[in-house]
């Protein structure tokens, strides 16, 4: 990491410095800073409350966005801690301090702005690849179990993440392909949706099971099968542009009608004609045959 010690006390600053550099880190140490003088990103940054506290602030104000500002402080007071911390310092450590506390906490809060930007990237990857599913017109389950049809795990996991958000659950993932998943299920603790896949796998005695086995248990159950005969709450979730479930085969003409569906607003009839192998008339044939609806 690039780190910055802003410290009057020099004896307290070079063992700072000794230390992180023996950790591998490069340090930058200043005693009284000139606000306009400091033009280098950091990663962290050691802030001395002893100096005065306007200039405290602008460094605060400066850095808070980018980089992790831990303070270096004699005495605890509005000035030194409450008011830094709500200007955007993450934490403070008493002077005289142990060095490995220090370095406890610098690490500390690196892996938790690491883990930040990780969920955040994550977060936005999941809303970008479900986007075009709208779920506003679906009645969540209020009660477990419950079971979602759908003709595509996409649409069935998009539902469970948008009751994970509602209720304030975690979500525990298990397949029912798995040999171990009534073990898995078991040692889950804490309150959670446990969150159990590929029911249309299974035999009807297997499903039978699942069926017994989740009778008092927060689960809800995916399947990309219309299951007749199960017993508690289901909710059907289909995604139109997928006319068939995962399971089955498509006919030619299925798959031509599904294609036509989902990429004819993307392309003109010339460019979706000539991905299809077919001519413009073989593609106004097939839309007058299989009632596909040229949307504008």
């Amino acid at each position: 990491m690039n780190i910055l010690i802003i410290e009057n006390e020099i004896y307290l600053a070079q063992k700072v410095v000794s230390r992180l550099l023996d950790d591998g880190h490069s340090c930058d140490y200043i005693e009284s800073p000139n606000i306009d003088n400091l033009t280098k990103d950091y990663d962290t940054i050691l802030l001395s409350t002893s100096l005065p506290s306007a200039l405290c602030k602008n460094i605060i104000k400066k850095y808070s966005e980018n980089s992790i500002i831990l303070l270096l402080v004699s005495y605890i007071s509005d000035e030194t801690v409450t008011n830094p911390i709500k200007d955007g310092a993450k934490d403070y450590i008493m002077k005289p301090f142990i060095m490995d506390e220090l370095i406890r906490k610098i690490y500390h809060y690196k892996d938790c702005r690491s883990l930040k930007r990780e969920l955040q990237t994550l977060k936005e990857y999941f809303e970008f690849t479900m986007a075009e599913i709208d779920t506003t017109d679906v009645l969540l389950p209020p009660s477990f179990p419950t079971l979602i049809e759908s003709n595509s795990q996409k649409f069935a996991d998009k539902l469970v993440f948008e009751l994970s958000r509602k209720m304030d659950l975690p979500i525990n993932f298990v397949s029912l392909t798995s040999t171990s998943w009534q073990k898995q299920v078991n040692v889950i603790q804490g309150k959670s949706i446990i969150y159990l896949t590929d029911f249309h796998t299974l035999k009807k005695n297997a499903k039978d099971t699942v069926i017994k086995f989740i009778e008092d248990k927060n689960c809800v159950v995916s399947t990309l099968e219309t299951e007749l005969e199960f017993p508690y709450r289901k909710i059907e979730f289909n995604n139109e542009n997928q006319l068939i479930g995962n399971s089955n085969i498509m006919t030619i003409n299925d798959y031509v009608k599904m294609m036509v569906v989902s990429y004819q607003n993307k392309y003109p009839d010339t460019e979706l004609s000539k991905k299809l192998g077919i001519s413009r008339k073989s593609l106004w044939e097939k839309r007058k045959k299989l009632d596909i609806e040229k949307k504008k």
